[in-house]
């Protein structure tokens, strides 16, 4: 444990920072596993409508720091891609 002030605080900014970017990562790879889902039934209409959230959920996982900005560009474009092949 750490015993210079600033080094607890750095302690407790660490531990808050994790359990915000863990959030954002779960958050994307939920919508991933539903997006997966729904292109593997080929519900087109389903895959439509999350595809908006997953773009957004991806920028924001790269704004905010646990995802690299060109990772996030892969997977929007991988799953815009797919949803296109499939209209």
């Amino acid at each position: 444990m750490p015993v210079i002030k600033s080094a607890k605080k750095r302690l407790r900014q660490n531990k808050k920072r994790r359990e915000r970017n863990k959030k954002r990562t779960q958050k994307l790879k939920r919508i991933t596993k539903e997006m997966d889902n729904l292109l593997e039934e080929e519900d087109e209409e389903g895959a439509s409508e999350l595809l908006p959230e997953l773009m957004r959920t991806a920028d924001r996982a790269a704004s905010k720091g646990p995802l690299h900005q060109n990772k996030a560009s892969r997977i929007k474009s991988k799953y815009a891609r797919r949803v296109d092949d499939l209209g």
